[in-house]
């Protein structure tokens, strides 16, 4: 991989997909970190489908905080992993009323202390919500990465974010992660990519059969 290369690909992705941009619902951060929590194992589209029910009755993270788990967990049972999320929604809430008075806050550390938010969420809140360069490294991201040689095939998820930091552009690297995790999602699927019809097959370690 060359800078050269990765500015290529990402050129060639944004012809497919010329307005790159979440597809999470959401009115304001405390909207989006609840989000993007409950996204993982489950589709955007499911997300968006059980966050209007939550956030009419939980605003706010203090009625969230007061929650009862039993009535976060019947709004969101239809998500993958909902007991889990359930208990990390009302516990995220309460750090964030009691610790951060209701203000998202915005830097990684400190979003990583909230219950239910790791490295992708916090790097997702920060570079959706505050428009702050991360580079949120999903399973699409991670596909992506391997396919294109951005990085090994054994390589670890913090080893691919790095891989994409270095030959990514900081101004660019916002919209990349959006570029990178729609193509993944609608093309370059994990089972049954779109191969034959990909115009970015010369690019695909996977396709060529060459090492990573």
């Amino acid at each position: 991989m060359t800078l050269e290369q990765s500015t290529l690909i990402l050129d060639e992705i944004k012809k497919i997909i010329p307005n790159p941009k979440c597809e999470l619902n959401y009115k304001n951060l405390y909207e989006l970190v609840c989000a993007v929590m409950i996204s993982s194992q489950t589709t955007d589209k499911r997300v968006n489908q059980v966050t209007p029910a939550l956030f009419a009755k939980y605003p706010t993270p203090v009625l969230l905080a007061q929650a009862s788990y039993e009535d976060v967990f019947e709004i969101i049972k239809s998500l993958g992993f909902a007991r889990n999320k359930a208990k990390n929604l009302i516990s995220m809430a309460n750090t964030l009323h009691f610790v951060f008075h209701d203000e998202v806050p915005k830097t990684l550390e400190e979003l990583e202390t909230l219950s239910g938010v790791g490295r992708k969420t916090a790097s997702v809140v920060l570079a959706e919500g505050y428009k702050i360069p991360a580079m949120p490294v999903d399973t699409h991201l991670e596909r992506m990465a391997k396919r294109f040689g951005y990085a090994k095939a054994d390589a670890t998820i913090l080893e691919v974010e790095q891989a994409y930091r270095k030959y990514i552009p900081q101004e660019r690297w916002i919209e990349a992660h959006h570029l990178l995790l729609l193509f993944g999602r609608y093309y370059c699927k994990a089972i049954h990519p779109e191969c034959e019809t990909c115009t970015l097959k010369k690019y695909c370690k996977e396709k060529s059969g060459s090492s990573i």
